[in-house]
């Protein structure tokens, strides 16, 4: 990582390593890091989920848990690295705003996740760290069959594809294996 701060963003499925090896690309800086959550405690299953990253982290980390709007929090973090881990959980913190009888109102939703991210990325470049950020490649496997699998799927291709047009370096995870994309 360089002076001026850059952007990673580390790409992969489900369980390929993503999370993993941005600690320890976090790690290898030797430099302050702020873990950056957007999990969501909802329900037993996750909240162990959530305990079990936690104790995974170094404990001199400094941890911000934001579901959504993070932009607007990013000038608080003090930090060299930031982990941002991860958009998958943003954007679906998003979509559960706009569900309403298992239908995504699309028009605003997509609207916001463009918001959420145009604005994340414009603070990210004003601020100067370096941004480690984690999302789901979601669009490798067959098309959902109901509308809110596929206005997810869209949103999140979208939110990938613009998080990799800003980013200076790309990752992908395959098996626990880094791939450079670019």
């Amino acid at each position: 990582m360089n002076e001026k701060g850059e952007i990673t963003l580390i790409l992969g499925g489900a369980r390929s390593g993503k999370s993993s090896h941005a600690q320890y690309l976090a790690e290898q800086t030797g430099k302050s890091v702020t873990f950056l959550a957007t999990a969501q405690a909802l329900d037993d299953e996750m909240s162990t989920r959530i305990q079990k990253h936690r104790a995974e982290r170094p404990a001199y980390w400094d941890t911000l848990e934001i579901p959504c709007g993070i932009a607007s929090r990013v000038s608080q973090i003090k930090s060299d690295v930031v982990i941002l881990d991860c958009i998958t959980l943003l954007i679906t913190n998003l979509l559960m705003q706009f569900v309403k009888d298992d239908i995504v109102d699309e028009t605003p939703f997509m609207s916001a996740v463009q918001k959420e991210i145009e604005e994340l990325i414009a603070r990210i470049r004003e601020q100067g760290q370096d941004w480690l950020i984690v999302s789901n490649e979601v669009g490798l496997g067959l098309v959902p069959p109901y509308q809110m699998g596929r206005i997810y799927r869209d949103a999140m291709g979208w939110a990938n594809q613009r998080l990799a047009r800003e980013a200076d370096r790309v990752l992908f995870m395959v098996a626990g294996i880094p791939i450079t994309v670019k």
